[in-house]
């Protein structure tokens, strides 16, 4: 019987009081205790927490559309940076540790004409890397970037999204590792004035993941649709942790983010926290966790925050909700002759319907669709 928590829930400590910095030694080295490392298994981080030095690099191929600018980028570019500071000791580590950033780069008034992708390929088994990545919409620039992840070892990095003012960004973060990778990736997005991204991550293969995404808005007007979609498998822990920074009038946000469990062991985590600043007047916001518990021995953690510091919005609301099937489901499919299997199976693709949806990449779609057929194979769903 699924649980549902729709009534405000005090944070522990607001993740606009933490401190950001470039700084590496800035951060003491958690110890799994503070409550933003918590629910993360540091002993699974490979050493990234602590300073893990570089042993390698990963591979980053981008296969861009033919409007888009793509460049390489010393740390020393007055770019980097722009969307956010780190938060954490990990995502500064990546930050001084990475040897060349790709910067990509839709034009100004520009549609593109296809999506652009960017491939990055781990450093090999146990093998260390750091990387950075940005994403830049220009003014009244309208782009799709594709970001997929893949291959083996432990990688952490951190991705910019710079919205310009009046342009529409769509970002979709695919985390396919292999099943021995680590993957830590602070995500940060800043939203121009009546700007609109839409965010997507899914999350299917790795030992270990763990992304951040940050938005703040920069002008009113501003609007961001975040959406996550994961698949844990025995042994897995995938976590995922949202902040949207209302600062401005008037923006936007919406957060929905669903999750199935199979497996021994399988851990989800998603921490959702929104903040309405006290200048923040007119704000529109909501944020939705679902999870789907398919076998006996998995675990989901689910934790929505709110902090509310003017009473002129618009709307702010949360839901969470972790559960099994639906046995009512189930029986109006098995009633109209559907077997078991098969209504299972059913219930598993309606549950994440809506999510794929919102990728409007028929191929990345397709092929989402067929790794979590897969996922279902594998246990008997």
């Amino acid at each position: 019987m699924a649980v549902s928590v729709n009534k405000p829930v005090a944070p522990v400590s607001s993740r606009a009081d933490w401190f950001t910095s470039y700084d590496v030694e800035a951060f003491e080295v958690p110890s799994g205790r503070e409550e933003i490392w918590r629910f993360t298994p540091t002993k699974r981080l490979a050493g990234l927490h602590s300073g893990a030095a570089a042993g390698g690099s990963a591979q980053v191929d981008v296969d861009a559309a033919p409007e888009v600018v793509v460049e390489s980028a010393e740390r020393s570019d007055p770019r980097l940076g722009e969307a956010g500071t780190p938060a954490d000791r990990i995502a500064a580590q990546a930050y001084s540790s990475f040897a060349t950033a790709t910067v990509v780069t839709v034009p100004k008034e520009t549609t593109t004409s296809k999506p652009t992708t960017v491939t990055v390929t781990g450093p090999g088994a146990g093998v260390v890397a750091y990387g950075h990545l940005q994403v830049r919409a220009e003014l009244f620039a309208e782009g799709v970037v594709v970001i997929d992840h893949r291959g083996s070892g432990v990688y952490a990095d951190n991705v910019e999204f710079v919205l310009a003012d009046s342009s529409k960004l769509t970002v979709v973060s695919i985390q396919d590792w292999a099943d021995d990778a680590v993957h830590v990736s602070a995500h940060h997005a800043k939203l121009g004035r009546d700007s609109l991204l839409k965010h997507i991550v899914v999350t299917l293969g790795g030992d270990l993941v763990r992304i951040s995404p940050t938005t703040a808005f920069a002008g009113p007007g501003g609007e961001v649709d975040m959406a996550g979609l994961y698949f844990a498998d025995a042994g897995q822990h995938l976590e995922h942790r949202t902040f949207v920074d209302h600062a401005v009038p008037n923006c936007t946000s919406n957060v929905v983010y669903k999750g199935a469990l199979q497996g021994d062991g399988a851990h989800t985590v998603w921490i959702g926290d929104v903040l309405i600043r006290a200048a923040a007047e007119g704000t529109q916001t909501y944020e939705l966790n679902r999870n789907l518990v398919l076998t006996d021995g998995a675990r989901a953690d689910s934790v929505p925050n709110l902090e509310i510091e003017t009473g002129e919005i618009a709307g702010a609301g949360h839901a969470s909700a972790t559960g099994r099937f639906d046995d009512e489901q189930l029986f109006y499919l098995q009633a109209r002759g559907i077997p078991e299997d098969q209504a299972r199976r059913l219930v598993v693709r309606g549950f994440f319907h809506e999510l794929l949806m919102k990728i409007g990449v028929p191929e990345v779609r397709e092929r989402l669709e067929a790794a979590i057929e897969a996922e279902l194979e594998a246990v008997g769903v």
